[in-house]
């Protein structure tokens, strides 16, 4: 998953068998979660279009055509980063599914970095699936890589859930998976949780911890609102430092 993925962890997924495992001293992976599915060749979600719906409306994940919000903070070097998630108007056929096209640009100290757009689905029961991404790294204005990109039903390309109908502490499922390209895992933390940043307070949040084994190390929490539809703020506890929090919302 890409920066906005990995930004929608402030506003404040198949359950999957699980098996915890105890953190080695000094190891970056905060108490990792195994999931028992073999590495992901057991991994096969059923994707039926009938299932779906037109509206995305669950409320830790809602996404309304029009909807922006706008995030800052900084990253482990320093550097100012921006993020921007639009809701387009568009949507893209996938598996029979017709999904919500989602904008994610990243910049840093006033550069466009990652230029993606994410496509989600929501099914009857409220959960809402990520079926992939069209992801673009630029440098100096020019695409220079789109390793991540993916897409459900293509080179063994598997959709996974980005925000369950009714989150439980302990849940834990895949977001995505391609192997050895998008591997990106999450689990509930807690759903009682009060954050305050600068754009508000929030009670009763959402809290989410993200990972993928591509990258074992990096771990990030994500915090979402009922208020506000998408993540209020997001952390990176290991690996790395730093975080984006949400400054704006706003609609055209």
């Amino acid at each position: 998953m890409k920066p906005l993925q990995n930004l929608f962890t402030i506003l404040c997924f198949l359950t999957l068998a699980i098996a915890c495992q105890k953190n080695k001293e000094g190891d970056n992976s905060e108490n990792a979660i195994i999931i028992n599915d073999n590495n992901g060749d057991d991994y096969n979600p059923v994707i039926d279009p009938a299932n779906f719906v037109s509206t995305i409306d669950n409320p830790y994940f809602t996404l309304t055509p029009g909807k922006v919000w706008i995030y800052e903070g900084k990253n482990k070097a320093g550097k100012i980063e921006r993020v921007e998630v639009e809701v387009t108007r568009e949507t893209k056929t996938i598996l029979g599914v017709n999904a919500t096209v989602v904008r994610d640009r990243a910049w840093k100290d006033g550069k466009l970095v990652e230029d993606t757009f994410d496509w989600f689905a929501q099914d009857k029961d409220g959960n809402v699936w990520y079926l992939g991404e069209d992801s673009k790294e630029i440098k100096d204005g020019e695409v220079v890589s789109t390793a991540g990109s993916w897409e459900a039903g293509v080179n063994g390309a598997k959709a996974g859930f980005i925000m369950r109908a009714n989150p439980q502490v302990g849940d834990a499922h895949r977001m995505e998976f391609l192997k050895g390209q998008a591997e990106d895992m999450m689990e509930v933390l807690s759903i009682n949780e009060s954050v305050s940043i600068g754009f508000g307070n929030y009670e009763n949040c959402l809290k989410l911890k993200e990972w993928a084994p591509l990258k074992p190390d990096l771990v990030e929490h994500k915090f979402y609102s009922k208020g506000v539809g998408n993540v209020v703020i997001e952390k990176k506890v290991a690996g790395g430092s730093g975080e984006l929090e949400l400054i704006e919302m706003k609609t055209h």
